[in-house]
């Protein structure tokens, strides 16, 4: 009987020990959400046609007011690129595709992103719909989900062969989990 107890002893202290064994951190449910006006903005240079042309495609995006439920020290981010890319007009502007991409936040830290997204023009609305991972730096291992609306009055312009495009501007929202 006492090599019984023993065990048991033996066995109840290991699992207590692995219970209290603190987990590493890992986001949380609505970890972040960034709420409008969080937006993007992109210029075109030249601006596009329906003629497919070589452009500079810039792309800044702002993010906040944001609240993290587990670092309350983000309130805001940013993200600007420059690209060149070959054949656009204003006919590419729909479609979907996959991005990468590096946030960074008020607290001088940094997010890399994953992203796959989906634009669309549906009655004067231009609709971006993102989706992706946080791959490394801060809120590494959440998913992201953001979506976007602006005016799409120069898109049709442009379709309709009666104008250019040389920014969209759209508002929306972010959101870690």
């Amino acid at each position: 009987m006492p090599r019984s107890i023993a065990t048991i002893i033996v066995v109840f202290s290991a699992v207590l020990t692995l219970s209290v064994v603190p987990t590493p951190a890992r986001a949380a449910v609505g970890d972040l959400v960034c709420a409008p006006p969080t937006s993007s903005a992109i210029t075109f240079t030249p601006p596009l046609t329906t003629s497919p042309q070589t452009a500079t495609v810039r792309s800044t995006n702002v993010f906040g007011p944001c609240v993290s439920t587990t670092v309350p020290a983000v309130t805001s981010g940013y993200t600007s690129v420059n690209v060149t890319v070959p054949n656009r007009s204003c006919l590419t502007l729909a479609g979907s595709g996959t991005s990468t991409s590096t946030i960074t936040w008020n607290t001088g830290q940094t997010s890399e992103l994953t992203l796959n997204f989906l634009t669309e023009i549906v009655g004067g609305v231009y609709t971006s719909t993102v989706t992706g991972a946080v791959t490394g730096g801060l809120f590494a291992g959440d998913s992201v989900v953001s979506n976007q609306t602006g005016a799409a009055t120069d898109i049709a312009l442009c379709l309709a062969g009666l104008g250019t495009v040389s920014s969209i501007y759209t508002v929306g929202t972010m959101t870690f989990v």
